[in-house]
């Protein structure tokens, strides 16, 4: 069973801002309240290749995490690509002009890769839901305050 969220943002901020924000992963954990620590793995400009590691706390416990950008449009998308504890997970973050600001899209999924992540998604898919729509939303909200106050 894949376990997806996708959550919605309008920021009032142009399209350009809320992008470069996006993609400023080494900034992120003094914009966003759920990364912890952000440790880039490759130098240069971010497009596909750029892979970072990520922690932030989840179920009440540090989670740290190895993402690669694996599809970049500049100003317009990135998908981030990451395996861990028997899954595979990807997130498209996506931002397009509406009216004066931008609409922020996060769209995240997880789909379970060996046998004990299948019977623990079964298990535990709803809190698992839940988890994952409350840290989407609240990176998303972040990003919105983080930008907005920056204009």
């Amino acid at each position: 069973m894949a376990l997806t969220c996708t959550v919605h943002e309008k920021i009032n901020a142009p399209p350009e801002a809320v992008f470069a924000a996006a993609i400023d992963f080494p900034n992120a954990p003094q914009r966003i309240t759920g990364i912890k620590k952000m440790e880039m793995l490759t130098q240069g400009p971010v497009g596909v290749g750029t892979k970072f590691r990520e922690t932030r706390v989840m179920f009440g416990k540090e989670a740290t995490e190895t993402m690669e950008v694996v599809d970049f449009q500049p100003g317009r998308s990135y998908t981030l690509a990451a395996a861990s504890c028997g899954c595979e997970y990807r997130t498209v973050v996506s931002v397009r002009p509406t009216g004066a600001g931008s609409e922020v899209t996060f769209d995240f999924s997880g789909r379970p890769m060996t046998f004990g992540a299948k019977v623990m998604g079964a298990l535990m898919g709803w809190m698992m839901k839940g988890a994952c729509l409350k840290a989407v939303r609240q990176d998303l909200a972040d990003l919105k305050a983080a930008v907005e106050s920056a204009k």
